[in-house]
Order: structure tokens, then C-alpha cells, then sequence
């Protein structure tokens, strides 16, 4: 397939992409990496009147890192994130790894993955169980939308029409918190069935603090927030982590397609919990030592 008919511009600032968007408004779409955008223009599944190319934008390509708050520029790639992951944020580099294959993450930007909202994907999921924020401009003015408020459905946001995202924003589990992150897909590089995060932090032997969320189970990725709390004040162990994702996950509003049944999806996603509270605790014990 071929796309159909569009006019093309390559904005050099910021302020030029916005003034395209606001002229345009539904009719425009951005293209950073292209990964996702390309085969939908090529399967006539979005047919723009103008595609909109910020690859030679200036200010959007800044990756930096202020004690626990990550922030990415727009034209971030994933493998550039991936590679910077390795030494200061284990949890991101595994995730990252299981994005597509290296070639995608290449070209793949981490804005582009995570405004385009595939509820399958990992990079959404990591904003939000990292308490993630997008931050969108307009020529209107500058909103920061958290994760929570921005995924919609699939393939959907609550960004306007006239918005660039131009950073995206994490926040890194604390000092002596451990992490745990299971997926699981057909083959290595497809989108997952099912994944989970755990973000959990202990004191006195007990969890002080749990983050949990589920993804590719629903329409959006989900925070497990009554298994949070569940698990607060208690102390770690097997039976517990597998009676809270089983609990958690049997109402997962979880699709059902040529792929998998939503009782698979549940039930996967139950396991898939239990093993990254696991392995949560397991390296938030080893940081305590």
C-alpha cells in the first residue's frame, strides 16, 4: 500500500510547528521517528492533508536528569534512552530492550511512542508507573498532562489538536526501592499480551510504598491503586503478592482478539504481577543490605 496524497513540511523551530498546528489543527500530524505514523499513512489508516516533519525543529532533542526527575526532549530516541538507561535507570533499560527490535528504537522517538497510546506498548505503561507527565505547548500557551489524564483509550489522548508534545517527563524510583517488569508476547519485539511493572519500597521489613500497573490488559495502562494499598503495611512474601494481582486482575477490562481471550489476559497479567512484586522485593531486600 501506498499513502494517500498529503502535503509535507520539515518546521525548523518550535514556534513554526505550532503555527502549522494551529492552522491545521486535525487535519496535520507529526513525524519524529515514524515507527508508528509511517505504516498507518501506508495502510490508508490516517489519511493527513499535512504531515509535519520536526526531525530538523531545534530544542527538542535534550535528555537530562536531575535527581530523581528524567526529562526527554521530543526528538529523543529510544535506543539513545535505552543506552543512557543501562547505567542509571535498570527499570527503563529493561523495558526499552522489549520495545520492537533495535532497528525500531533506532528511529523511535519516546514521545512518539507514548502520544500515540498503544495500551500494549511499554513506554506508556513506564509513564505511568513512573508518575509520568507529558508536557504539551500550543500556540496557546504550556500545559503539563499526567499520565493519568492523558491515556484516553486506545490510540487515544487527551492532547488537542493544536498541541505538540515536546517533553516527556519520569520519575525514577527513589533511592533503595526496587523494581520488577514482565511481559509477555508472542514472539521478542511484538506487543505484549500482558506486562506488569512493581515499584515497591520497604521499611522495618514491611512496604511502605507500592506502585503497580498492568498493561496490553486494557484499553489504557492501569495503576493497580486497591492493590497498593493492599499491600501497604505488610510484609512481603509469596502468598501475599499472589492473592493481591489475583484480586487485582480479575476484573481487568482486558480485550479480547485473534491473539488472546480477556480470561487469558487476566490470568497472565495476575502472574505477571506476582513476579514483579517479586522481584521488587527481592532488590529492594538486596538495597536494604
Amino acid at each position: 500500500m501506498k499513502p494517500a496524497p498529503f502535503q509535507y513540511s520539515d518546521p525548523r523551530s518550535i514556534d513554526e510547528t505550532l503555527a502549522l498546528l494551529t492552522r491545521h489543527g486535525d487535519e496535520a500530524k507529526i513525524l519524529a521517528g515514524g515507527q508508528s505514523l509511517v505504516p498507518l499513512l501506508n495502510f490508508r489508516l490516517a489519511r493527513p492533508a499535512i504531515v509535519l516533519d520536526i526531525n530538523r525543529a531545534s530544542g527538542l532533542d535534550a535528555l537530562a536528569w536531575n535527581d530523581r526527575t528524567l526529562t526527554t526532549g521530543a526528538l529523543v530516541r529510544q535506543r539513545r534512552l535505552e543506552a543512557w538507561s543501562r547505567e542509571h535507570a535498570p527499570l527503563l533499560a529493561a523495558a526499552l530492550a522489549l520495545v520492537g527490535h533495535a532497528a525500531i528504537r533506532n528511529r523511535g522517538t519516546v514521545a512518539g511512542s507514548v502520544v500515540h497510546a498503544d495500551p500494549a506498548a511499554e513506554l506508556p505503561a513506564l509513564l505511568v508507573a513512573l508518575d509520568g507527565v507529558a508536557l504539551a505547548r500550543s500556540a496557546r500557551g504550556e500545559r503539563a498532562i499526567a499520565a493519568a489524564e492523558l491515556f484516553q483509550g486506545p490510540l487515544t489522548t487527551s492532547l488537542a489538536a493544536d498541541e505538540l508534545v515536546v517533553e516527556t517527563r519520569f520519575t525514577l524510583p527513589a533511592p533503595g526501592e526496587g523494581w520488577g517488569f514482565h511481559e509477555i508476547a508472542r514472539r521478542h519485539g511484538d506487543f505484549a499480551l500482558a506486562g506488569a511493572i512493581a515499584i515497591l519500597g520497604l521499611r522495618a521489613g514491611r512496604i511502605e510504598r507500592a506502585r503497580l500497573t498492568v498493561f496490553g490488559a486494557g484499553p489504557t495502562p492501569l495503576r493497580l491503586v486497591e492493590a497498593e494499598r493492599a499491600l501497604a503495611g505488610q510484609s512481603p512474601g509469596a502468598t501475599l503478592f499472589r492473592d493481591a494481582a489475583e484480586t487485582a486482575c480479575r476484573g481487568l477490562d482486558a480485550p479480547t482478539d485473534i491473539h488472546a481471550s480477556t480470561a487469558y489476559r487476566r490470568a497472565v497479567a495476575a502472574t505477571l504481577v506476582t513476579r514483579a512484586l517479586g522481584d521488587a522485593a527481592r532488590r529492594a531486600q538486596d538495597e536494604s543490605r
